[in-house]
């Protein structure tokens, strides 16, 4: 079983950047395909970016350019970093580890997920 706690979330001005963290336990990371997903109150949970076992990424297009998944597996933790952010990227973001090594684009493909942390850029 895994457990993901986010971090780095916050209020920041448009064109701003803001890096998240999500720290795993229970598991080795590298192992899983992670990913990102955000939210807005009464919208679907959409797919922000993935990283898989062999370190692949992959991003949704309105963030490809913008915004970078990392993985450090020395401190078994996965990062997003964002940058150039706009109002639109208001929302809660949340982590997630599958059991499978291809990443998807699909929540409920994903078997463990975060708390969420809040980010606000206005």
């Amino acid at each position: 079983h895994v457990q993901l706690v986010e971090s780095g979330g916050g209020s920041v001005q448009v064109g701003g950047s803001l890096k998240l963290s999500c720290v795993a336990s229970g598991d080795t990371i590298s192992r899983y395909c992670m990913g990102w997903f955000r939210q807005i109150p009464d919208k679907e949970r959409e797919g922000v970016a993935g990283i898989e076992s062999d370190g692949s990424t992959s991003y949704a297009d309105s963030m490809r350019g913008r915004f970078t998944i990392s993985r450090d597996s020395a401190v078994n933790t996965v990062y997003l970093q964002m940058n150039s952010l706009q109002p639109e990227d208001t929302a809660m973001y949340y982590c997630a580890a599958r059991r499978v090594l291809a990443c998807s684009w699909s929540p409920a493909d994903f078997d463990y997920w975060g708390q969420g942390t809040q980010v606000t850029v206005s």
